[in-house]
């Protein structure tokens, strides 16, 4: 069988190989399709500072376009990258061609050969795209695609009415893998993943396991407003923290531009000693990660469907989070397989780490009932409803 004889997939993105959850996400789908006979390209438009690797043996082809970061194109540049994709273009089979936000969209679409169906994916959320320019693009551009995916069912229908799509699609992230062994629960350990910087907020996430700890959480981190609700704290209630957090440890897994800051953060908060910076851990060593925590904490200030949610879930852990998206509502069910405080809510983020760091048989509880509701997010059964986009498409 020739390359030309199966149906190609192509996967596009602004940078494929940042440490990222829409990188991981890709590169998931992409080594699923091809164990499953597809002939599969990766197109990472640029490349990162600090490229990751995400699968140790690809059955995909990766392709680099700019040696650059993400920039400003010089229109040398925009010609070069038009000449570079039109040939890579040329040798890909006849099948799909899935780009992976709004700005590949449109650097992107009018490049494709016909035999290359386009379709349009979005992984934030319907509350993020409607604050910033992405709604305005999405409506604009997602229409005359053969499907606009977004990450769960209450998110593409959001989007079918208010950005007035006629192709919307579901498909959540996939999980990497379907761990076989799941956390004991019982280290004294907060996770937190991502990367240093941006939305992620991890200044935030310090204060608040710092209150739970029984401390003030109230040293101020430069160039961030926290919020202050302002209420007086009840002397019982510091006591319960201080029980709740004896011996506890906050370990923060990524890199990032925010790295010192944070650091002068955790001193500012007086949990310096508490506060375990363990920078970037491969891919292949994650899962070892989730097994020696028991609490996932993430106080990012939105995300689509952050799939650190629901891979420490696999590991039957319990996620606290700011409840900022269809998608993560989607993998943490409040009181029945996590919990979902206010967003930026410091003190209420505070208060259910507190809770869960207090009760072991309270996180088995809810450790339990997460994993049996991320079976759904299994890599297998996430690339079955690839398949079924597929077929729809060429119905």
């Amino acid at each position: 069988m020739s390359r030309h004889d199966r149906e190609a997939v192509v996967f596009a993105c602004l940078d494929a190989d940042t440490l990222g959850g829409v990188q991981r996400v890709t590169h998931t789908v992409a080594q699923g399709l091809a164990e499953r006979g597809r002939e599969v390209h990766v197109i990472g438009l640029h490349r990162a500072e600090s490229p990751f690797r995400y699968v140790e043996h690809p059955r995909y082809t990766t392709h680099v376009i700019h040696r650059t970061p993400v920039g400003r194109l010089s229109r040398t540049g925009s010609r070069r990258e038009r000449r570079t994709l039109e040939r890579l273009l040329r040798d890909v089979g006849p099948g799909f061609a899935v780009l992976a936000s709004p700005s590949v969209v449109t650097r992107i679409r009018r490049l494709l050969p016909e035999r290359l169906l386009p379709i349009g994916q979005y992984h934030g959320s319907y509350e993020h795209a409607r604050g910033s320019w992405h709604l305005r693009s999405v409506r604009g551009h997602y229409g005359s695609l053969e499907k606009a995916v977004f990450l769960s069912e209450e998110d593409a229908w959001l989007f079918s009415e208010h950005a007035l799509l006629p192709n919307t699609w579901s498909i959540p992230n996939p999980l990497p893998v379907w761990p076989s062994r799941t956390a004991e629960l019982t280290a004294r350990r907060v996770l937190g993943i991502g990367r240093l910087g941006g939305v992620k907020r991890f200044d935030r996430l310090i204060s608040a396991f710092a209150e739970a700890c029984g401390g003030t959480g109230g040293g101020t981190f430069p160039g961030a407003v926290l919020p202050a609700d302002g209420r007086p704290e009840d002397p019982g209630d510091r006591g319960d923290r201080e029980r709740a957090g004896e011996g506890w440890e906050l370990h923060l897994i990524g890199e990032g531009p925010e790295l010192d800051r944070l650091r002068s953060h955790a001193a500012a908060c007086e949990v310096s000693d508490r506060v375990v910076f363990r920078g970037p851990v491969p891919a292949a060593l994650m899962g070892r990660e989730y097994l020696g925590g028991s609490v996932l904490a993430l106080s990012s200030e939105h995300e689509g469907l952050p799939l650190v949610v629901g891979e420490a879930a696999s590991y039957g852990i319990p996620a606290v989070a700011f409840d900022v998206s269809c998608g993560l509502r989607s993998l943490v069910l409040d009181g029945r397989t996590g919990l979902l405080v206010p967003p930026s809510d410091v003190s209420a983020l505070a208060t259910a780490l507190a809770g869960l760091m207090a009760s072991a048989a309270e996180r088995r509880r809810l450790g339990a009932a997460a994993r049996a509701h991320v079976e759904t997010f299994r890599p297998d059964l996430v690339l079955d409803r690839w398949e079924t986009l597929f077929e729809e498409i060429t119905r």
